[in-house]
């Protein structure tokens, strides 16, 4: 079969780590990339290898004609516009999350996508984390009952340096609960099965950035927030996240506890912000109530693809299953409207930890 021909929309860090999972792909290439800065549009065609065409914009970039499939990871905020001149081209595609930063910007892209042939997908790389994706096999396979209570620990290093420092604001992000946190908000979604009906947060701007100025304007993202999540069929959820912990052993720590037993999965943060630059592995953990003993895991995923990118091998995990859906014309795992409840849920929690009262859903 002929290799699926990709173009990149936005070619900085992230629209990197798409180009090099690809290239891990059998039977996909990219073709094309675009982005206004010189200096990312450069790295990422020779990246992706001779070739590959460099667009400043994505209008050029489909009249080319050179890609099957689009992924688009420009910075959150140009989701919107981008999104409404692609989606006509009717190309499968996979965009980055969030969908968009606001609630009525994410309903209309819904209403433009219908009616489309070609589908388009949500990249929510931690749904295909392995050690995320054992414990979302044992909770469907009953090994810990019926789920009550889910945990989401994330203690990581700041938000990173960006081109136009377009992260350091919620007016561009959404905010952090939904720049960073949809992904987590899209996973209790997932495990528990149910929609979201209050959300309550705090959170602050408390350590990252103080010492930041950008002509008078000071950074605004949280960069630490509790979020606690009631769903409507009684499952609970709490999202503990801190920004400034980059020296956590894990990363990550997912729990889910029902009433058979608690299920966890620790994930590692990259390797480049490792002790001493190595790539740890991930354990998943099963701590049933009539045992009393833990049951534990070590999960390996292959050196080359961890190599690729920052997400624990995610990235390439939801790329195969991606290249899949196009080859089989089939659905996609992440609908739009699974990434509009994330953000639904992100936008909610920002509100609230302003407010300081529960947002009804």
């Amino acid at each position: 079969m002929a290799d699926i021909r990709y173009g990149i929309i936005g070619s900085g860090m992230m629209g990197q780590e798409h180009i090099r999972t690809i290239g891990l792909l059998e039977g996909a290439e990219v073709t094309a990339v675009c982005d206004p800065d010189e200096g990312m549009r450069s790295s990422a065609a020779h990246l992706a290898g001779p070739g590959c065409a460099a667009f400043t914009d994505h209008q050029a970039l489909l009249q080319s004609r050179l890609c099957d499939a689009l992924v688009i990871a420009a910075p959150n905020h140009l989701h919107h516009r981008i999104l409404k001149d692609v989606l006509p081209a009717d190309l499968p595609m996979l965009v980055e999350k969030p969908l968009c930063t606001t609630l009525a910007d994410c309903e209309d892209i819904l209403a433009r996508a219908a009616g489309r042939t070609s589908q388009v997908w949500v990249a929510m790389e931690y749904r295909y984390m392995p050690p995320v994706e054992r414990l979302i096999a044992a909770v469907r396979s009953g090994e810990t009952g019926a789920p009550r209570m889910i945990s989401v620990r994330e203690h990581r290093f700041p938000f990173l340096k960006k081109i136009g420092d377009w992260n350091r604001f919620e007016a561009k992000t959404g905010g952090t609960l939904v720049e960073k946190c949809c992904h987590f908000f899209d996973l209790m979604r997932l495990i528990a099965q149910a929609e979201a009906v209050r959300v309550y947060a705090s959170g602050g701007a408390d350590v990252n950035f103080l010492d930041e100025d950008y002509d008078g304007v000071r950074p605004d993202i949280l960069d630490n927030a509790f979020v606690v999540i009631d769903f409507d069929n009684g499952v609970r959820a709490m999202l503990d996240l801190c920004m400034f912990a980059e020296g956590s052993g894990w990363q990550e720590a997912i729990a889910v506890t029902g009433d058979l037993a608690k299920a966890e999965a620790f994930v590692p943060g990259p390797s480049r912000f490792s002790a001493d630059g190595r790539e740890r592995h991930s354990e998943f953990v099963l701590s049933p109530r009539a045992s009393k003993r833990e049951n534990r895991e070590i999960i390996d995923v292959d050196a080359a693809i961890l190599a690729v990118g920052d997400h624990h091998g995610s990235t390439f995990f939801q790329h195969q299953k991606f290249l899949s859906m196009i080859r089989a014309n089939g659905v996609p795992e992440v609908s739009l409207e699974d990434g509009m409840k994330a953000v639904r849920i992100g936008l909610a929690a920002e509100q609230s930890a302003k407010i300081g009262t529960a947002i009804e859903l």
